[in-house]
């Protein structure tokens, strides 16, 4: 009887010594374990972020790179190397994520990699206290509004033969949307100078007392400048509060010196109806 509780003793050890061992290993692998990118000295592999990045980090100097756009990163080897010869690591790090690979150099051309898109399963999320919505959160809200029928009827102008008006004012999270359309009813098609957002006095009592803030939107939907007949935008910004002495200002100016310039007036009733997204 002794003689079977030793032997079961015996094999329920050696079960949890496997269980740990094998719990271990996988541990261990999850920490080490990156996506391969394929490198070669003749060829400049574009890797592609899916929001905008904030650092790259390569770790060997026998890569070069730099970052092209907002979301691209160029890397190319400075040299020949053996092939399957790990040639760094490489860590991208954006509003919201992480994503690091191993970059591996392969003698034969067609296998390095021209373009390189990172997949979201590759990314690891990780808190930015700088960042309460990434540029692409910013762009799926703004499209979402895009894509709605109009809900804001009193909010209009017209000027030179232009006229201009908002379809939406969306709140979601720290920010504010703001969707306007123009029309153009000459035959001179319009060229965009600049969109600027201001806040400034609904009266104006005297010029030493007179107020103007330049707010500077933190994304556009459509970077456009030229138009025919309609234009339709979609601005986004940070939230804020105003007295009902002060008016929020949409202006858009023509890209001439005597160019057509027309703007839209936004009182804060209009901010404080302000629909809201449901996520």
């Amino acid at each position: 009887m002794k003689s079977m509780k030793k032997i079961l003793f015996a094999a329920v050890a050696l079960m949890a010594m496997s269980t740990i061992r094998v719990s271990a290993e996988s541990t261990q692998s999850n920490d080490v374990y990156l996506s391969t990118i394929y490198v070669n000295e003749q060829v400049t592999t574009h890797l592609i972020m899916p929001e905008t990045i904030r650092l790259v980090d390569i770790s060997t100097d026998t890569i070069v790179g730099n970052q092209v756009n907002d979301n691209i990163v160029r890397l190319k080897p400075k040299g020949a190397m053996q092939d399957y010869e790990q040639a760094g690591i490489v860590t991208v790090i954006g509003e919201r994520h992480i994503a690091q690979y191993k970059l591996i150099y392969r003698s034969c051309l067609p296998f390095a990699s021209t373009r390189f898109t990172v997949p979201y399963w590759d990314m690891q999320e990780y808190q930015n206290p700088d960042v309460s919505m990434s540029v692409g959160e910013m762009s799926r809200y703004a499209i979402r509004i895009y894509n709605t029928k109009r809900s804001v009827e009193n909010i209009h102008t017209k000027k030179d033969k232009m006229k201009a008006w908002v379809n939406h004012i969306c709140s979601a999270g720290d920010y504010f949307f703001i969707d306007f359309s123009l029309e153009n009813k000459t035959n001179i098609p319009y060229d965009i100078s600049e969109i600027r957002v201001k806040l400034e006095d609904k009266k104006q009592k005297k010029a030493t007392n007179y107020q103007s803030i330049e707010l500077t939107p933190e994304y556009m939907l459509n970077y456009n400048k030229h138009f025919k007949k309609r234009y339709r935008n979609v601005l986004v910004v940070k939230k804020l509060t105003f007295p009902e002495a002060k008016v929020l200002k949409i202006e858009v100016s023509e890209n001439q010196i005597s160019g057509r310039t027309i703007e839209l007036n936004i009182n804060y009733d209009d901010v404080l109806d302000a629909d809201c997204f449901d996520d």
